[in-house]
């Protein structure tokens, strides 16, 4: 890919869009492309890489294993989205797997060229500092809903996490979300959690619609 195209990609990414035009040439010339297939590691847990991986388009998840085969998900990566920094930054392997849930387009930038531009830029280190700290924060509130909350709550919290506002002003799931993977998110049964969205159904708080897309009801109604 040309350096032009490069550039081009490098404005679509909110990380770099503060870049001056000197050191988005800089980037853009160290960067390259990667498409992964459905069902691919970016990266994996207990590895190490050299590299941040900027999303391009489609959609990835971060999951986290242990010894007996268990997943937990605790994100899900759209186009914009960046991981690898903390690896970056701290020398430490990485602790969750990113694998691809459709065909997923990746920037990718080695360590020394992403620690100059960080090192150059007050601006794109604040960006990654405000990521990691929107992480942390999503991470408290898991590891909260995890103690405090019931099934119930836990459910409802990841299903308003997930939508998004439409034009008509809709609380909508437009990305096919299991069962199963719902579960991981939640961390309960499978069998618990369709219970859930099967009482959700009826009560009124969610509808499924056409190709799966879930309309979830406004915020105070939804139990916790």
């Amino acid at each position: 890919m040309s350096i032009v195209s490069n550039l081009e990609l490098i404005r679509r990414v909110p990380l770099f869009e503060v870049l001056s035009p000197a050191q988005a040439q800089l980037v853009a010339a160290a960067v390259s492309k990667k498409r992964y297939k459905r069902g691919e590691s970016v990266i994996e847990e207990g590895k190490t890489t050299d590299a941040i991986y900027i999303i391009l388009s489609g959609r990835a998840r971060v999951v986290m294993g242990d010894h007996k085969g268990g997943e937990v998900i605790l994100a899900t990566l759209h186009a914009g989205d960046y991981v690898g920094e903390m690896s970056l930054i701290d020398g430490e392997a990485h602790s969750a797997t990113v694998t691809t849930e459709v065909q997923t387009d990746v920037l990718i930038l080695g360590r020394e060229d992403f620690l100059r531009c960080v090192g150059e830029n007050a601006a794109v280190a604040l960006s990654v500092m405000r990521g990691l700290v929107q992480r942390l924060r999503s991470a408290d509130r898991k590891i909260g809903s995890l103690a405090l909350m019931g099934v119930y709550g836990r459910v409802a919290t990841v299903l308003l996490d997930l939508a998004v506002s439409s034009e008509n002003r809709e609380l909508l799931i437009r990305d096919k979300i299991s069962r199963q993977d719902l579960a991981k998110m939640v961390g309960a049964s499978r069998e618990m959690v369709s219970r859930v969205m099967k009482e959700f159904e009826e009560q009124g708080f969610i509808k499924t619609l056409d190709q799966g897309v879930i309309r979830v009801v406004e915020r105070r109604n939804m139990p916790r």
